[in-house]
């Protein structure tokens, strides 16, 4: 067990209970507990199978090869249609997950397979995507803005672009891309550092500019 996830599940609001159970579950199933992302997320071997996430509608495992697992059932689920790897399963109460722990520990073990067979997720080619309307609005209306995004590489457009579909509410997405705006202004993608200090460091959003250099 990884002390980060305990402190992190000690401070949830919302889903503690079901991140528990949910845990408790997985960890069952042999897989080793890092903190990445700001999330739990268990690995097979060095290699990332399923994430603990919380939303405000509901908590969810979303198995990162989802897409591979055999879903007769119809239970794994694709936040949107962008995403083409990582299916999640979703739950508003502990009772579920509670009922749902013999498909979910096969989920796991199927996945676990899937690593031992080096089994790989054939994606579709980064350009073909649509972009959300609220940041097609922007780019008409931002010509800075438009060439910039147009410079960025497909697969940092691609990022961007699904980053902004998540939102389910059209303001919603617009706050995200304004909140974006001066950084693909400046050339960077979504997981880029921008402190100038860590090129490795996902999501940086300068809170490790204060890292002494050794």
């Amino acid at each position: 067990m990884n002390v980060k996830v305990d402190v992190y599940i000690s401070k949830a609001k919302k889903w503690k209970l079901e991140m528990v159970q949910l845990r408790k579950i997985i960890l069952q199933c042999g897989l080793v507990e890092e903190f990445k992302w700001r999330n739990p997320c268990y690995m097979f071997d060095k290699s990332n199978v399923v994430i603990i996430g919380e939303f405000k509608a509901y908590c969810a495992i979303m198995f990162f090869k989802g897409v591979l697992l055999q879903d007769v059932d119809g239970i794994l689920i694709q936040q949107t249609e962008n995403v083409q790897s990582a299916r999640q399963i979703r739950f508003t109460n502990v009772q579920q997950i509670v009922a749902l722990a013999p498909t979910i520990k096969a989920f796991i073990y199927e996945a676990i397979e899937v690593e031992k067979a080096g089994l790989k997720v054939v994606l579709k080619n980064s350009t073909n995507f649509i972009l959300v309307p609220e940041l097609q609005n922007m780019l008409h209306k931002n010509k800075v803005f438009n060439t910039a995004f147009t410079a960025l590489t497909p697969g940092r457009q691609r990022a961007y672009n699904l980053y902004f579909t998540a939102p389910k509410q059209s303001k919603t997405r617009e706050q995200r891309i304004e909140k974006y705006m001066q950084r693909i202004i400046n050339g960077k993608g979504l997981h880029d550092c921008i402190c100038g200090l860590s090129k490795k460091m996902p999501n940086c959003d300068g809170s490790h500019k204060y890292i002494q250099k050794s």
